[in-house]
């Protein structure tokens, strides 16, 4: 396949517009090529790295990352676009390495705020993006299919592809050749001797190296961990092995995102006589797709649904499920949680997580594993004695090899937190890239590639973390943010105070009502104090002429000191200002009078 790009492009720039940019000129000149991460680094998630050219910006992939529990309500974390809104003239193209989440699941933000001329993508990729775009109601992107033998021609990037062996099918690396020189993109790979899709392309990353390859940008994710990771076809016989000693119901949990695994569940199931039941929206979708596009080969007749479940022999089910990780509101745990509605625990049952805990989520998984085991269940996890996961990102081994394929000049490792980005620099000076041609780079930082040689910007662009509630991409202010963490660690006070405007005069003593701050019924004496403490200091504060922002700043000015000295806690303080209605209505005729007399001015003036 052969996919060339022609279509019409802006006009290139004089050299009198170029110099308009805000750029800083001390180390930019025209006619370089910038590259920079607007997420990946420093980070595991949200991967999205540009490359920019006169009036063409070429973007690798669009990732979300998922918040930490330190982000109250915070649905996804992406990046910020405003270096693209701001550039908005530049023709702009996104290229997809493959479909895991931290590659595509920021691509519906990203249209909403920029143009994007085409995405170009492998078949599974373009599945679950369609996917994405169709529950978002989003019509008339246009998706182009890619594979090992496309080409992408922009005016200014001329961008090839080669097969990498990765936990899902159709991952790819990319070759990026650029007015000043050659870029190698891996994408997330590993090097499996016995795939169980297919191979990696060896022989194209070896002729790589021998044409030359200027900047190698790198996948570090697994940078601390030594020697080669294990073949995903040792899981295979792993699951295989337990599928046929397990006498019982059988349960599995892993991760929705890693086909190959899901794959090899069911096809174990098939051989053992099993029938197969999915559970977990995003595991549907997957197996759904994957069995449309032919990587998942088994038949209807396998699978079970939920009602058929109960007639089932325990020992013809395979139950495969999403909650490897714990999520709370996965199936594995409502499962744990005696809430799922289809499924009881019994005596008996054997849980399999064929996962590794992400780092962070160690407490929750084990949280599951304990309501499990108080269930009865029998549950396995991966260990020493078992090989139940293996990682679909490289180790040192591996990550030498691919130096040692490409034969870079100069190196930037990717996709990592800030120690894995180091230990792959570390890697890559043993494979001989000298320290001076490795670039350890943050998210906004630029390199500038310029007749084949890599020199470090001292221009940043701003690469901030935008927080995503719902579907809101205008982002969650960190002040919402802070307010949400008080009011999770500390409640609430909300004082009501009804006051007669016209009168200058507070009507009643105020009222306290508390959430989530101390317990009503136990904390009667204090908040009564309270009230007295705010209904004193208000009475003081309206024998002068106020405004009702003065009387709420009051308000908070008297109680937070107090509540603080008395409870060492600092809940968020919500004044409520009820006017009688006399001074209501009062202020209303003030109103409109106003407005009358305004317009009868307006009219007089028209009229003279």
């Amino acid at each position: 396949m052969n996919t060339n790009h022609n279509k019409k492009m802006h006009a290139p720039r004089t050299h009198q517009e170029f110099n308009k940019d805000s750029y800083n000129k001390m180390n930019i000149e025209r006619g370089d090529t910038l590259v920079y991460a607007m997420g990946g680094l420093g980070e595991v998630g949200k991967n999205m790295y540009c490359f920019e050219h006169e009036n063409e910006i070429l973007i690798v992939d669009a990732g979300v990352r998922f918040p930490e529990d330190n982000l109250l309500g915070v649905d996804y974390v992406i990046p910020d676009y405003n270096h693209l809104v701001k550039n908005s003239k530049k023709r702009k193209v996104l290229v997809i390495t493959h479909g895991h989440e931290d590659h595509i699941g920021g691509i519906p933000f990203l249209l909403k705020t920029i143009d994007i001329e085409a995405i170009y993508a492998p078949a599974f990729a373009i599945a679950l993006i369609n996917k994405k775009l169709e529950e978002r109601r989003m019509r008339g992107v246009k998706l182009i299919e890619i594979n090992d033998r496309s080409s992408v021609k922009m005016k200014y990037f001329t961008i090839g592809f080669f097969n990498t062996t990765h936990s899902i099918p159709d991952s790819l690396g990319i070759l990026i050749n650029t007015p000043n020189g050659r870029v190698v993109h891996t994408g997330d790979f590993k090097f499996d001797l016995t795939p169980v899709g297919g191979n990696a392309d060896y022989q194209v990353m070896a002729y790589m190296g021998q044409i030359g390859v200027d900047l190698l940008m790198s996948d570090s994710t697994n940078s601390g961990v030594e020697d080669f990771s294990i073949s995903e076809k040792k899981v295979a016989s792993e699951i295989l092995d337990i599928m046929r000693k397990t006498r019982g119901r059988l349960i599995v949990a892993t991760f929705a995102s890693n086909v190959y695994r899901v794959s090899q569940i069911l096809d174990a199931a098939v051989a053992c006589g099993r029938k197969i039941i999915i559970f977990g929206r995003s595991m549907e979708n997957v197996v759904t797709i994957g069995r449309k596009l032919g990587k998942i080969k088994v038949g209807e007749q396998h699978f079970l649904s939920p009602e058929e479940l109960p007639h089932t022999p325990a020992h013809k089910i395979c139950i495969v499920c999403t909650g490897s990780q714990g999520e709370p509101l996965a199936a594995l745990s409502r499962i744990a949680n005696g809430t799922h509605r289809y499924i009881k625990l019994i005596p008996g049952d054997t849980v399999v997580f064929s996962s590794s805990p992400i780092p962070g989520n160690g407490a929750s998984v084990n949280q599951v594993v304990n309501k499990l085991f108080k269930a009865g269940a029998n549950v396995l996890t991966k260990s020493i004695l078992s090989n139940l996961h293996t990682t679909g990102h490289a180790s040192q081994e591996e990550q030498k090899l691919m130096l040692q394929l490409i034969k870079p000049k100069y190196f930037m490792p990717i996709h990592g937190e800030y120690k894995m980005l180091k230990q792959h620099k570390e890697t890559a000076i043993e494979t001989g890239i000298p320290s001076e041609n490795i670039f350890t780079c943050a998210n906004g930082d630029v390199l500038i590639l310029r007749k084949h040689k890599v020199y470090p910007s001292s221009f940043r662009i701003q690469a901030d973390d935008i927080y995503v509630d719902g579907n809101d991409i205008s982002g969650v202010s960190t002040a919402v943010l802070k307010d949400r963490t008080i009011l999770a660690d500390n409640g609430l006070v909300s004082v009501i105070i009804a006051i007669d405007s016209r009168e200058n005069k507070v009507l009643c003593k105020p009222v306290i009502v508390s959430r989530g701050f101390v317990f009503i019924k136990d904390s009667q004496g204090l908040l009564k104090e309270a009230e007295m403490i705010v209904y004193n200091a208000l009475n003081e504060k309206m024998k002068q002429k106020t405004t009702f922002s003065e009387l709420k700043n009051c308000v908070r000015s008297t109680l937070e000191p107090y509540l603080y000295n008395k409870t060492h806690r600092n809940p968020i303080v919500i004044p409520v200002i009820i006017n009688s209605k006399a001074a209501m209505q009062a202020m209303a005729a003030r109103a409109n009078r106003s407005t009358s007399n305004r317009k009868r001015s307006v009219s007089k003036q028209v009229h003279e």
